[in-house]
């Protein structure tokens, strides 16, 4: 898997040899970030990757021009690779990684706010669900803020059920459901 875009692009990021983890395809990120970069200017913005497992998506981010990106993965050794991949790029003064579980994170009382917050979780859980449910509500994302799950259509009925809303783009056996937060600011 290599970065696709920005100062980093073509570097190889490295996924360790687990089921825990099911990278976004190359035509998922890329699909994904082309609608990004036409819809949100990515230079400083503070990013947060759910779910981060090797850090594909943050550090797609990252390279496209990201300010600082935090990564939140509960695996000890896949949350090592993460950091590898990070320390390759010379990124650790821009990158924090959470070693917790996204429901856990998301109940954080004191945390940061995010321009963008990615989120591809095993598709056949549903943890998820509560993640995105805590994350809106305890206003992780920054006004404006954008969030992006990435789900398989095989669990879009109850995906878009616990969601409250629909998948506005699919992408092979991928649903993307978009989240925009448009708060005014206090």
């Amino acid at each position: 898997m290599r970065i696709i875009a920005g100062k980093f692009k073509g570097r190889t990021v490295k996924f360790p040899k687990s089921n825990l983890v099911r990278p976004t395809t190359d035509k998922t990120k890329e699909s994904l970030f082309n609608y990004l970069v036409h819809s949100m200017d990515f230079d400083g913005i503070k990013v947060c990757d759910i779910y981060a497992g090797s850090g594909s998506l943050g550090l797609e981010a990252l390279s496209r021009g990201a300010g600082q990106v935090h990564f939140v993965e509960k695996d000890f050794h896949v949350s090592k690779m993460l950091e590898e991949n990070i320390n390759s790029l010379n990124a650790k003064s821009e990158c924090k990684i959470f070693r917790m579980e996204a429901v856990k994170f998301s109940k954080l009382a004191e945390h940061d706010s995010y321009d963008l917050i990615l989120a591809d979780p095993p598709f056949f859980k549903f943890d998820i669900h509560d993640a995105v449910k805590n994350l809106i509500e305890k206003k992780f994302l920054n006004p404006e803020g954008v969030l992006l799950i990435e789900r398989s259509i095989q669990t879009k009925k109850e995906d878009e059920q616990a969601l409250g809303f629909e998948a506005f783009k699919k992408i092979g056996d991928s649903l993307i459901y978009l989240f925009e937060n448009s708060e005014p600011s206090d």
